[in-house]
């Protein structure tokens, strides 16, 4: 439930109400004119609200302000790059977060009852050990791309499109155009270049850079979406061009990240960023997201809600437990909001116990976004565990093909992912970056 549930329903009422006055010829248009003014007037007065003092204190936007704010962290895990074994973790990472995506996408935003009766249905376990056998809109188009028969078990020819996936190879290509040092303005050149539609934050910011905004402002005109989900799932990319360099990843992800998000926003890129570097060099999950804490803002709410779900996970008897208590701590936050999400991913992570079907079942079990949570969550195991400890029922289907709705980057080879990460990892650890200044425009093919 919304936390002003009842002005939806006022709202709702009122638009009921009008229409059917209308329908019998009353003088409604001089009222909704006064009500139209009004409802201007209090959305300006919302956006121009600023936040209490002592909460912009704890919650800036300048990345230097941020790192101020930093608990003490490891900030780099390796001394030097550690080409050993890395394929195989960058491998495990970008088909774990295939395979997470792939398994939420037809259940996204459902609920636990519904998404339970599918598998009944079907006589499918759940939470599920395999991809979905069935849908009830099997020919239903998703970005224009795939249809959600393609996500579903014997059908599964490629990796389908989901924004959840585009992002992290739009992220590749930023990196290999404009190298490791990519400005924001780099960002956005990419997006009006390559994205041809996009959600909540993403979909504003866009709309914005398309009418001339700056950069640096685009994200926040008429865009209350600030807060939500959309920036840490472009997170992946810069944890898998920055292995063992958490600080590095989580700068990139800034860079990425303010371009159509603030303050929580931001720091759920940063930290998922930061988690999914160390989870390259570390044995754990949750030991690579304790990582991923030290470098945001020690005092920011997201920190406080993650401090909240490590200090929960071990006590948790199972997963239907962890979404009653992100339910009850979260009661009024939008389901596709960064803190409640990523308490998710961190309870998938947690009582995933290293088993990456199980992880990525209960991660999407417990709801909310699932497709984006347990799209993280594989990404995460799979950096540590390898793709050689990821079984084969999960990748396998993929054909080594992934599809996007990317302008000019509709298909790209699995193997040429991996590999082209692992170039551009190696870069960023070089000592000395490429120079900044291009002489020609750089291109996108």
């Amino acid at each position: 439930m919304p936390y002003f549930e009842d002005l939806c329903h006022q709202i709702q009422k009122i638009s009921l109400w009008a229409d059917m006055r209308h329908e019998q010829h009353a003088p409604v248009k001089p009222i909704l004119k006064r009500l139209r003014k009004d409802l201007a007037r209090a959305l300006r007065k919302l956006e121009q609200a600023r936040p209490r003092r002592k909460m912009r204190e704890w919650e800036p936007n300048d990345l230097e302000a941020i790192r101020a704010l930093r608990p003490d962290g490891p900030r780099r895990l390796w001394r030097r790059f550690r080409a050993r074994g890395l394929y195989h973790r960058l491998r495990g990472a970008w088909l774990g977060r295939a395979a997470g995506c792939t398994l939420g996408a037809p259940v996204e935003s459902w609920s636990v009852d519904a998404m339970a009766a599918l598998a009944a249905a079907h006589g499918a376990a759940f939470p599920p050990e395999d991809y979905w056998p069935a849908h009830p809109v099997p020919d239903e188009w998703r970005y224009g791309v795939s249809r959600m028969r393609d996500y579903l078990r014997g059908n599964i020819r490629h990796v389908p499109a989901d924004d959840d996936l585009a992002y992290t190879l739009l992220g590749l290509i930023i990196l290999e155009t404009y190298g490791p040092e990519f400005t924001t303005e780099d960002v956005a050149a990419a997006w009006l270049h390559l994205l041809p539609e996009a959600c909540t934050a993403e979909a504003v910011t866009l709309e914005n850079l398309r009418a001339g905004v700056p950069p640096m402002l685009a994200g926040e005109r008429n865009n209350p979406y600030q807060e939500w989900i959309g920036a840490d799932i472009r997170s992946d990319p810069w944890g898998y061009a920055a292995p063992g360099w958490p600080e590095k990843a989580a700068e990139m992800a800034y860079r990425d990240a303010i371009l159509s998000h603030r303050a929580g926003g931001v720091y759920g890129a940063m930290f998922f960023a930061a988690a999914i570097a160390a989870a390259f060099a570390v044995d754990c999950p949750v030991e690579a997201l304790r990582v991923g804490l030290t470098e945001i803002p020690g005092e920011c709410r997201l920190s406080a809600d993650l401090r909240w779900a490590l200090d929960l996970a071990p006590s948790l008897k199972d997963w239907r437990e962890a979404r009653a208590a992100v339910d009850d701590r979260f009661a009024g936050m939008h389901p596709v909001h960064t803190n409640n999400n990523a308490c998710l991913t961190l309870f998938g992570l947690a009582l995933g116990q290293m088993d990456f079907t199980r992880t990525i079942g209960i991660t999407v079990a417990m709801g909310l976004d699932n497709d984006c949570t347990a799209a993280t969550a594989g990404s995460i195991l799979g950096a540590v565990l390898g793709s050689d400890r990821i079984p084969k029922h999960w990748w396998e289907p993929f054909q080594n093909t992934a599809r996007t709705y990317l302008i000019g980057h509709e298909i790209f080879r699995n193997t040429d992912v991996i590999r082209r990460f692992f170039t551009v990892a190696r870069r960023v650890w070089e000592p000395a970056e490429a120079p900044k200044t291009q002489t020609n425009p750089p291109s996108f093919t």
